[in-house]
């Protein structure tokens, strides 16, 4: 998993418990040493180890920039300093996340020690004061799930944020010209998300892949990782041009420092070393470096977000939006050439050729099904924004290239949103539920999310941790059985609606049509 590094500041207020406030603040360093989270902690800066007092601000921040925090942590040990936070906040300008225990019972004398909810409302209205973006996670005790779900998804946004805020892109060569779709802008990108390009010509490509053929090494290593975990069904030649494209792009990213690349994968390539360049992206995606097709620099950006997202511990694969379903009224086909990582083909890929190219040196291989977030990022006329939902993988019929029939809940919803734009027909789908994640990361890169279902107030909902969506069971009979989770201190109720009309065991309840049980579990 990637490591993130937290900035740790604990607050606290005076007319407030200051020991109280100190209590919280070392319970929460122990948890987060239990769930193993990389923290710079405060307690160097004054003798509480907490942020309440001007001077300690200052010197909290210059030691977390020194640090390269990639995230704030606020908690709330007792009602806090919202001016500080929010001082600190703005001055790092990274994700921050808010929290704080809930209170205990006040004593026999009414005395409440700490007031940690009733701070996190004052926070909350400064840090926007401030204009200084944060997320906020339930006002929650250490033990509960909410809790360690909350960490490990802010985690994440934080690594979307990171890794999108320094990308740096490999372009190889310019945009094919048939494809005005995939045009973007170079300076608004830089000006607006310090997002870089590399370019660089297809004769500078074809001049390291000479290189790399001669010393020999590297590319022997691709040949046999090809033989060990794929079918090859082109020329021992061929796939040694394979081999070779792959370290040259290799090479030549580390060279210029990008984290993703986008070819020109037609036709001009073809041309020079008479292969697709599907295969070698294949085995480039499977390494998680994110390489699209036909220059889609914004396909580019969208598989660096989507890896970050998923913590960089699942691969992610670009695709067209092609063809509807020829049975399903919700389905449809997402394919492309050969470019999609071994790891997520359902079987043992082959190295053969596409389907609308007379060269070989495309991957061939159906998707694995299960559940799926697809992603877009696009913009034209300088907005830029996000297209997410979720999808699962359904069958259907036998195509060429890599690819996966799947099913939406609502595909002339999500059609629509295509061609009413800004988006096209290229997308990213990863096998993890990331829409939650990225779309909290939005809001600190300066990007609008843009659900292609309704269910914004479920992902809000998720984020905060006040309900969890942990099971979607598809019926041979067409409807589902959705699984709604909340916990409660040491209960958890589990809410279980089935709407088909079969009958289905779920958690040892057997469900019959069109009922609602509640179950009451001890955790």
């Amino acid at each position: 998993m990637k490591k993130i590094k937290l900035g740790f500041a604990p607050t606290r207020r005076s007319i407030f418990s200051a020991p109280a406030a100190v209590e919280y603040a070392d319970l929460t360093r122990k948890r987060l040493d239990e769930l193993g989270i990389e923290y710079v902690d405060i307690k160097d800066i004054n003798k509480e180890g907490l942020l309440y007092d001007e001077g300690d601000r200052i010197r909290i921040a210059e030691k977390f920039k020194a640090e390269k925090v990639d995230g704030l942590f606020l908690p709330h040990g007792n009602f806090g300093t919202e001016y500080e936070c929010a001082r600190l906040a703005k001055e790092l300008n990274l994700p921050v996340l808010l929290w704080g225990p809930r209170d205990e019972r006040p004593d026999e004398n009414g005395v409440r020690l700490r007031d940690s909810q009733c701070g996190l409302f004052a926070t909350g209205k400064v840090l926007r004061r401030f204009q200084a973006p944060f997320t906020y996670l339930t006002n929650c005790n250490l033990e509960d799930a909410e809790f360690e779900r909350g960490i490990k998804n802010f985690l994440a946004v934080c690594n979307v944020v990171k890794v999108f805020k320094n990308t740096r892109i490999l372009q190889i060569g310019p945009r094919p010209f048939d494809f005005w779709s995939t045009m973007c802008n170079e300076g608004e990108l830089l000006e607006k998300f310090n997002i870089q390009l590399s370019p660089i010509p297809i004769p500078e490509l074809t001049a390291q892949m000479k290189k790399v053929k001669e010393e020999g090494t590297e590319v022997s290593k691709v040949i046999k990782y090809c033989k060990d975990n794929m079918c090859i069904k082109i020329k021992e030649q061929e796939l040694e041009n394979v081999a070779a494209l792959k370290v040259a792009m290799k090479t030549l990213a580390e060279k210029y420092g990008c984290n993703a690349i986008a070819i020109q994968c037609w036709n001009a390539l073809q041309d020079e070393i008479g292969i697709m360049p599907c295969a070698a992206n294949s085995l480039l995606n499977e390494e998680g470096i994110p390489v699209v097709c036909e220059t889609d620099i914004h396909g580019a950006i969208t598989a660096v977000m989507a890896e970050a997202a998923g913590m960089d511990e699942t691969r992610t694969f670009f695709a067209d939006w092609t063809v509807r379903h020829p049975d399903n009224e919700n389905g449809e086909l997402l394919q492309h050439c050969g470019p999609w990582p071994v790891s997520v083909a359902k079987e043992k890929p082959t190295i053969g050729y596409p389907l609308a190219f007379n060269y070989p040196g495309a991957v061939e291989a159906e998707a694995k099904h299960g559940d799926m977030t697809l992603c877009r990022f696009d913009g034209d006329n300088g907005e830029y924004s996000l297209l997410l939902g979720h999808a699962k993988g359904v069958e259907g019929p036998y195509t060429k290239g890599t690819y996966v029939w799947v099913e939406v809940e609502n595909l002339k919803r999500l059609e629509a949103k295509l061609v009413e734009g800004p988006y096209i027909h290229h997308c990213v789908g990863i096998h993890k539920d990331v829409v939650p994640v990225l779309y909290e990361a939005c809001k600190y890169i300066g990007v609008t999310p843009d659900l292609y279902d309704p269910i914004e107030e479920e992902v809000k909902a998720y984020l905060i941790c006040d309900t969890e969506i942990s099971q979607i069971v598809k019926s041979e009979y067409v409807k589902d059985v959705m699984v709604k989770e909340r916990c409660d201190k040491e209960k958890q109720y589990v809410f279980l609606m089935n709407f088909s009309r079969d009958s289905r065991e779920i958690c040892g309840e057997t469900l019959k049509g069109y009922e609602v049980k509640i179950l009451e579990k001890y955790l």
